[in-house]
């Protein structure tokens, strides 16, 4: 299973072609969410239509969360790189879900994630 970031995510909202290309490459492969990045996604939206239309589409992808010693170790990786490399909170819980579920992040903000250890992460398409 790969799991999506919230940048790739509005991508594939906004049908960017290179998004929706990757997409439909991926056959039957399980995509996940954190349920953070769908918290971002909400909070993005406008009005009731557009939160609506979001929360539709993201039934076709599991939600998932950290578990305690995932929190534990984002907590660490956040005090460790936050000055340093500008690691948002939201950053380091969703790169220490990856790493505790061993899944993929499917990103294009690799210079803030490339200082989590032990977390892959691919760029999906060019942009």
């Amino acid at each position: 299973m790969l799991l999506l970031d919230t940048d790739v995510m509005i991508d594939i909202f906004r049908n960017h072609l290179p998004a929706r290309s990757w997409l439909q490459s991926l056959g039957t492969e399980t995509l996940g969410v954190t349920g953070f990045t769908v918290m971002e996604l909400l909070q993005g939206c406008r009005n009731q239509l557009e939160q609506q239309k979001v929360q539709k589409m993201l039934l076709a992808y599991t939600v998932v969360w950290p578990q305690p010693i995932d929190c534990e170790r984002a907590l660490t990786t956040y005090a460790n790189f936050h000055l340093s490399d500008s690691l948002g909170i939201l950053d380091a819980l969703i790169a220490q879900t990856a790493v505790g579920l061993q899944m993929t992040l499917v990103t294009f903000n690799t210079k803030h994630y490339r200082v989590v250890p032990h977390l892959q992460t691919i760029r999906p398409y060019a942009r």
